[in-house]
């Protein structure tokens, strides 16, 4: 283990990195604080910690008498929200399809390669997909992903499984970073959203995190006329009484 890290941190790492790898499964048994103490040499205050923090992370869940066990990052939604648009789509009752546009490998640059923390140069994959609505189009995804997070991103089919859910599978996502901006768009993006001239855009820019370090970087762009970003808040304590879902689309054009 990296000497260079706290111990706990060292013993999370490894755990997230088996889970990340798919040596552990979701529902699959985590060694207990003293198998850690024993394989990996170190104290059950340190073993203690590890657990608890990946437990507050969402990894793992402690389950009193039985163990501690892989959380099943597919269901849940407290570790980052963080919605795929196809299955907001999907809530809605509506159909989702998408067309890809670009799948490739470039070199990181500008900001990209700021966005991501790496060198310039580092090998990344473009994604470029509209998504539509019942056959509109709602969102252009425009997307980087860090090559060594994803090394299989470019044999995937993005057009029966998104991005987002391929991204999810790999490994569970701890952090998002988004900013959301009004802008005009360019020619190409008016293009494939079929906006009017002079309609303004609606852009989610969004960072996502895994492993402790950031992995993607995505501008997604939707037409100012067609979609609204919601929110619902509830008081730590308090019950939910109002649904709400974070992306609703009103009045589509037939």
């Amino acid at each position: 283990m990296n000497v260079s890290k706290p111990r706990y941190q060292q013993l999370k790492d490894f755990i997230i990195e088996q889970i990340a790898s798919g040596q552990l499964q979701p529902a699959d048994r985590v060694p207990s604080e003293n198998e850690l103490v024993e394989s990996k040499s170190v104290s059950r205050m340190t073993a203690n910690r590890a657990l608890r923090e990946l437990h507050d992370e969402g990894y793992v869940e402690r389950i009193v008498g039985r163990g501690t066990f892989v959380s099943d990052f597919r269901s849940r939604s407290d570790l980052l929200e963080v919605q795929n648009i196809a299955d907001e789509i999907t809530r809605r009752g509506h159909t989702h399809t998408n067309r890809v546009l670009r799948q490739s490998l470039q070199h990181a640059r500008g900001e990209i390669a700021k966005a991501l923390h790496v060198k310039q140069g580092t090998d990344v994959f473009h994604l470029l997909l509209v998504h539509c609505e019942n056959r509109v189009p709602i969102q252009v995804e425009d997307r980087y992903v860090l090559a060594s997070f994803a090394p299989n991103c470019l044999e995937q089919d993005f057009e029966t499984q998104t991005p987002s859910a391929y991204l999810t599978d790999i490994a569970p996502l701890q952090e998002a970073e988004q900013a959301v901006r009004a802008s005009m768009p360019n020619p190409a993006i008016q293009q494939h959203l079929d906006m009017t001239g002079g309609e303004p855009s609606l852009v989610v820019i969004r960072r996502t995190w895994s492993r402790g370090r950031p992995v993607t970087f995505a501008r997604l762009h939707h037409p100012g006329s067609r979609y609204e970003l919601t929110g619902h808040y509830t008081p730590p304590g308090t019950s939910r009484t109002a649904s709400g879902d974070v992306v609703q689309l009103e009045n589509l054009r037939q």
